[in-house]
């Protein structure tokens, strides 16, 4: 998202460099031809945009061109709109259904496709939604990070980062999003349960103190 503040330090550098050699060995067995895409998902102020963006930096070096897509671009309900319609909808509309899954998955397709493609994005200052235009024949390796980006399909490789809400307070206030109210506390209880339920599709966990480690026996989606 436009406007977004990134908060990059040492754990980050350090879970992707880890991450990164699961993909070059991912692309070493497919081939480094295919068309490979990284999900990365955690609660809010969990570090997932950085380590996307700590990850991909790490691959432009290997000379894979890498692009970073953030899904909480792609909510239904526009950033300005989205309070009124939670708090008139209630608290058991918030989660995966909050997504356009159908834009997500053009995206994806059009990567897969090496088409050109439309995708929104956010602009944090006005709180408006944007249309950009990105070339995929241009892009080897796309790396999403978002909420519940897991979910969707056609992803080669799953990363969770397993921090709760809770555990990451001061990253909650530095990066103000939302003025951290008694609602957006409720808000973050009901993502808390909803980005959790997606931990057993994960193919590597970052734990509490940063380190990546291999699931052996994933849940297949």
């Amino acid at each position: 998202m436009l406007g977004d503040i990134l908060l990059i330090n040492e754990m980050h550098k350090n879970a992707a460099i880890s991450i990164r050699e699961y993909v070059q060995k991912d692309l070493k067995k497919k081939g480094r031809r295919c068309r490979y895409i990284v999900g990365i998902s955690g609660e809010s102020g969990s570090g997932k945009s950085e380590l996307a963006h700590a990850l991909g930096k790490l691959l432009k070096g290997d000379k894979i061109r890498v692009k970073v897509i953030h899904t909480d671009n792609y909510y239904k309900i526009q950033p300005l709109l989205r309070e009124e319609w939670r708090r008139n909808k209630g608290f058991d509309k918030i989660g995966l259904d909050e997504y356009d899954w159908v834009k997500i998955r053009k995206t994806i397709r059009d990567f897969k496709e090496a088409q050109e493609c439309m995708i929104p994005c956010i602009d944090l200052i006005p709180e408006q939604v944007d249309k950009l235009i990105t070339d995929f024949s241009k892009i080897d390796l796309l790396i999403i990070d978002g909420l519940y980006a897991i979910n969707a399909e056609n992803i080669d490789l799953r990363i969770f980062i397993d921090l709760t809400y809770r555990e990451t307070k001061i990253n909650q206030i530095v990066r103000m999003k939302e003025a951290m109210t008694d609602f957006r506390l409720q808000i973050l209880e009901r993502e808390h349960r909803s980005v959790s339920s997606l931990k057993p599709l994960a193919d590597l966990i970052v734990d509490k103190t940063y380190q990546v480690v291999k699931v052996e026996n994933k849940q297949m989606k």
